[in-house]
């Protein structure tokens, strides 16, 4: 039986949790991540990782509680030694002392959970049921970047008043496209975004009645509760037309990092 729909939220905007899902193994991306997870691949010198939160952060979201799996050790130990990574610091070799001189740590609160490593998406947002407060809760993918203005999307969220929220987005093309004027190249656009079809983005927000339709840890997320969620009519589309792009493979690694190195990362939101 359909659940009668909520009338919509009002008020302040909630603090909400965020739920990065960071333990797959990234085998499309495997030049980079046989050594390492993928959401450690760096763009910049930054993990992606470290990228997406700053896109939360700005939006005023810090609260952050990633499911780590695969090489989830090497997550753990990016934030054990946040400071040092982050910070000038100087190593008294012989007392073993350090002395930071500058603080580059944001003001964000991080939660590490091992969520195994063939744990499915939906089953590792069900093994973090405890640490999300009983509120509604974002979720994203741990690869993927984009100035998503994630305020509007909790506005729209609360107006709403449905189980979960989706960002929708145009999918960048695979490659580059040309228009031609005979044998002439006129005008060619690196990986524009097509205009037809949305596909999903992640960055999505759910009501906490979501996560009892969670049945174990080879539930998957996008398989069968957000298809369960759309067919009940639970689930609204928030729709992207800014940039967005996943980090599927090197060659779109290679591209995110040309933007970042060029000054021009349309997902960069935040000031440093």
């Amino acid at each position: 039986m359909k659940r009668k729909a909520a009338a919509p939220r009002k008020g302040r905007r909630l603090a909400m949790k965020t739920v990065i899902l960071a333990g797959g193994k990234g085998t499309r991306l495997a030049e980079e991540t046989v050594t390492r997870p993928k959401p450690m691949v760096e763009i910049g010198g930054k993990p992606v990782l470290w990228h997406i939160m700053n896109i939360y952060a700005h939006h005023g979201f810090k609260d952050f509680v990633v499911a780590c799996g695969y090489r989830g050790e090497m997550i753990v130990d990016y934030f054990r030694n946040f400071h040092l990574y982050n910070a000038e610091a100087t190593f008294d070799l012989r007392t073993g002392a350090v002395e930071k001189h500058t603080n580059g740590s944001p003001d964000w609160r991080v939660t590490l959970v091992p969520t195994g490593l063939e744990t499915q998406t939906g089953g590792r947002v069900r093994r973090l049921a405890g640490l999300l407060d009983g509120g509604p809760f974002m979720v994203t993918y741990g690869d993927g970047v984009g100035n998503v203005d994630v305020g509007g999307l909790i506005d729209f969220h609360r107006r709403h008043g449905k189980l979960a929220t989706m960002t929708v987005v145009r999918p960048p093309s695979r490659f580059g496209i040309m228009k031609l004027d005979q044998d002439r190249v006129v005008k060619f656009e690196e990986k524009p975004q097509v205009h037809e079809g949305w596909i999903n983005g992640g960055f999505m927000v759910f009501e906490p009645e979501v996560l009892s339709w969670i049945k174990d840890d080879q539930t998957i997320l996008e398989r069968e509760i957000l298809s369960r969620l759309a067919n009940e009519g639970e689930l609204q589309a928030f729709r992207h037309h800014g940039f967005w792009q996943p980090m599927d493979n090197i060659r779109e690694k290679h591209f995110l990092e040309g933007l970042w190195a060029e000054g021009r990362a349309p997902w960069k939101v935040w000031e440093d």
